[in-house]
């Protein structure tokens, strides 16, 4: 019962953070979001995982590329 707990803390921690971002950005809730994931990953046997994955890598990407500055004097 403890690996549950974890890969549950994990992906709450961790794999989360795709939807979140994606509800910000779209002005949603972010539990539509995952739940929009999950039945199209049913739907098209897998590619809905494939697509989420595709995601969370593009934006680890682009947030280690763009980094957001509060003011004029920190560059």
């Amino acid at each position: 019962m403890g690996i549950v707990v974890y890969l549950r803390t994990l992906m709450e921690k961790y794999g989360f953070y795709v939807s979140t971002r994606i509800a910000d950005r779209l002005g949603m809730r972010a539990r539509n979001v995952r739940i929009t994931f999950i039945y199209f990953t049913f739907v098209t046997l897998g590619a809905g995982f494939g697509l989420y994955l595709i995601i969370a890598f593009w934006l680890k990407i682009k947030d280690l590329i763009y980094v957001k500055r509060s003011s004029v004097f920190d560059l």
